[in-house]
């Protein structure tokens, strides 16, 4: 194998290794926060609401909001919720 081959495949492998680590915290859920905020609104924490902060989760916020409101959560803290999956606090 020729050196310059090589070294390409070795960046490559780093690069890929270290865009992971940069990467993985911004994956980080925050189911709770979303849950609890649903929680606060009186309706009860369900799969469906699960998995609508999940979607919050992956960036679907009109997904989250639609599926919460949906369960009964309002309008202003289904949004709420969503952005706090989305964007957990620091």
């Amino acid at each position: 194998m020729r050196t310059s081959a090589r070294t390409a495949g070795v960046l490559t492998g780093l690069t890929l290794a270290l865009g992971g680590i940069f990467v993985a915290p911004a994956a980080h859920a925050d189911i709770p926060s979303c849950t609890n905020m649903v929680q606060q609104t009186g309706v009860e924490v369900s799969d469906t609401v699960r998995t609508a902060c999940t979607q919050g989760v992956h960036a679907d916020l009109q997904g989250c909001v639609s599926a919460l409101t949906g369960a009964g959560v309002p309008g202003g803290a289904a949004t709420g919720a969503c952005r706090m999956a989305a964007n957990p606090p620091s």
